[in-house]
């Protein structure tokens, strides 16, 4: 008699790309159809009067959550790993950050913000929540553990933002997140520069992981959207200012978030390969003194980077060796595959002059050089390159 063999019907953890396809959807529910209908809706009805006074309804109200905004916010969850108990969708990636620090911060509290921080950030800090008698303290972003230090009595928050999306230091993350837990406060991080899928932030100590979903999960340059992915310890708080701030998302934004998010895997993947490959070739260019991306073997924060994350986006920035500013905009103003304006994380590359000078309160922006920032899109390599090369052109042409 032979004895039948067990099978293991727990099914194996999906991985990354696997969970970006599968994930918020429920094709039973849309009759067969393998994306979610996009739905308009502000008026829940309910079947009686019982029902509506007990609100005995899946679904309460538009502002509150639909079929379409559950796709989305289920797919993100499942990205971000177990440590997920919610995720909220704003309709930018600055109201994500301004949200998430209004869950955890009142009155009489203090604030630690990297020194490297998304500028609009500052603006926040330093306008709105000084108004509210809530007191922020830039730091080193390379401070690391060394944070412990800078913990007051009545700090109750750290916000990292690793790389900085200028200047791009890498933080020490786990060690920051260790140490403004030991003092009781609570961590957030913008992580839009990664994503989930290239840097778990719940897995490193953060509580509340924070995106523009306007940059890589949206991808085509076509909508405005934010996401806050929280743990247990900080869900009910940000579920609860989000709705009594009447903060939602539109379903066509949703759907255009949830849509480029099928793709994303692929997209970063690009966007990584063909980051490096010009920043690689940049390095090697005599007009350039500095490429300042994390994944290359030279950049300060490359062994962090390396032991944390799971790869690196488009996004990087270049320090001249020292000329005119004039010559670096002539070299930004002959390029033609690199459009200039803000934002990144769409198909397109992208390319602006920067300051950090004035910017800056908790260290000094002394990169050696005038600086540029790049966001190598999806077009062909060799032609971003030979683009590059029209720019340096200009640029020796206006010394």
């Amino acid at each position: 008699m032979t004895k039948k063999t067990e099978v293991d019907a727990t099914p194996a953890p999906l991985k990354p790309a696997t969970q970006l396809v599968t994930g918020g959807r429920d094709t039973k529910a849309y009759h067969g159809f393998v994306n979610p209908p996009v739905h308009h809706a502000s008026t829940v009805l309910y079947p009686s009067a019982e029902d509506y006074l007990a609100r005995r309804s899946r679904y309460l109200y538009g502002r509150r959550g639909t079929p379409t905004s559950e796709a989305l916010e289920n797919a993100l969850r499942a990205l971000e790993g177990p440590g997920c108990t919610g995720v909220a969708l704003l309709p930018s990636g600055l109201a994500a950050i301004s949200t998430a620090l209004l869950a955890v911060l009142k009155a009489g509290d203090h604030l630690l913000v990297t020194d490297s921080a998304y500028q609009p950030t500052r603006k926040f800090c330093d306008s709105v929540l000084s108004r509210y008698g809530i007191a922020t303290t830039y730091y080193d972003p390379l401070i690391g553990g060394g944070i412990a230090a800078l913990m007051q009595p009545n700090t109750r928050a750290v916000f990292v933002e690793a790389p900085g999306s200028l200047s791009f230091e890498v933080q020490d993350v786990p060690a920051v997140a260790a140490a403004a837990h030991g003092a009781g406060a609570v961590v957030l991080m913008d992580n839009t520069w990664a994503t989930s899928l290239y840097f778990k932030p719940l897995e490193k100590g953060v509580d509340l992981s924070i995106q523009a979903g306007t940059k890589y999960i949206g991808g085509h340059s076509d909508v405005m959207l934010g996401t806050v992915s929280a743990n247990q310890a900080t869900w009910q708080r940000l579920s609860e200012i989000v709705y009594l701030s009447g903060l939602c998302v539109g379903p066509d934004d949703i759907y255009l978030g949830l849509r480029g998010l099928r793709t994303m895997g692929v997209r970063l993947a690009q966007h990584y390969q063909s980051g490096l490959k010009v920043a690689s070739w940049l390095a090697q260019r005599p007009e350039i003194a500095r490429v300042l991306h994390p994944a290359l073997e030279s950049c300060p924060g490359h062994a962090i980077w390396r032991r944390d994350f799971a790869g690196a986006s488009g996004l990087f920035s270049i320090v001249f060796k020292p000329v005119a500013q004039s010559a670096v905009y002539a070299f930004i103003d002959a390029l033609n595959l690199f459009g200039i304006g803000p934002s990144w994380g769409g198909f397109e590359s992208l390319a602006i002059p920067f300051d950090c000078t004035n910017i800056r309160t908790a260290t000094k922006w002394m990169p050696g050089g005038p600086t540029v920032r790049l966001h190598i899109g999806l077009e062909d390599v060799d032609d971003l390159i030979g683009d590059l090369e029209r720019g340096f052109a200009a640029l020796a042409a206006a010394r």
